[in-house]
């Protein structure tokens, strides 16, 4: 009985480190994959997104002209999402137009 038991521990212990090992591997390499071709097909348009930025600034001040404030502060935080956006894009063009980023 205790040989069974040990034999089964024993083969418990290697499943679970091939599992272990092969998992986060597998994981990996397709994340990485998926990554890749999202970033080579994604464009910025950075006219377009300043012009975007800009009409909202203009409608979040008319409408905090008129009184309604809290559409204004939507305006303002939908702007200044597109602003963080188009950072992000000018920075990943900065990055990929370098060999050796760093």
């Amino acid at each position: 009985m205790t040989k069974r038991f040990s034999a089964l521990a024993v083969s418990a212990a290697i499943v679970g480190g091939f599992f272990i090992t092969s998992v986060p591997a597998h994981a990996a390499t397709s994340a990485d994959r998926g990554g890749v071709s999202v970033k080579a097909s994604v464009t910025c348009n950075t006219s377009q997104l300043r012009q975007q930025i800009a009409n909202l600034k203009t409608k979040a001040a008319k409408l905090k002209q008129l009184g309604e404030t809290a559409a204004a502060r939507k305006a303002l935080s939908d702007a200044a999402a597109l602003q963080k956006k188009l950072d992000a894009c000018i920075k990943a063009d900065d990055d990929a137009s370098k060999p050796f980023p760093g």
